[in-house]
């Protein structure tokens, strides 16, 4: 069966890129993997900064966000409900690996990433240069 992933991060762009994929899907007949990407702030060297941060907070917090967006999109049609999947790690390596022997990667054009993604986010462009299957990247929807 075929496997769709989409990276989904809260922001317009992931919502309409999970927009896409399911719709997709349903035209495919296949699956869809909703996957988010977390990572535990670097916050110095243990002897000079004793924070300790739990990354399971941070997983969690993935996991909501995640969660609430797949809430948003109309999944019926697909079959099976959507796949969620929250890994640690930098989003475009987290992509880029859940996307292979996939056959699609679907991510928005800017997500969360700030002047540095103002045309194609870094996450999206970095997927599209690195990914082993065919990336969709879809624009933010419009009002």
């Amino acid at each position: 069966m075929e496997r769709i992933v989409v990276g989904v991060d809260g922001s317009e762009g992931s919502v309409a890129a999970l927009r896409w994929g399911v719709a997709e899907a349903v035209l495919r007949g296949a699956v869809v993997e909703a996957v988010s990407a977390f990572h535990v702030p670097y916050v110095g060297a243990a002897s000079v900064m004793p924070l300790m941060l739990d990354p399971a907070e941070f997983k969690d917090a993935a996991d909501a966000v995640l969660t609430k967006v797949v809430a948003q999109v109309d999944a019926d049609g697909l079959v099976e409900p959507v796949r969620q999947l929250v890994i640690e790690g930098p989003a475009s390596t987290v992509l880029v690996e859940a996307g292979r022997g996939a056959s699609l990667l679907v991510v928005g054009a800017r997500g969360h990433g700030g002047l540095a993604g103002m045309l194609l986010g870094s996450v999206s462009r970095q997927v599209t240069e690195h990914a082993t299957v065919p990336v969709v990247v879809v624009p933010k929807e419009r009002s």
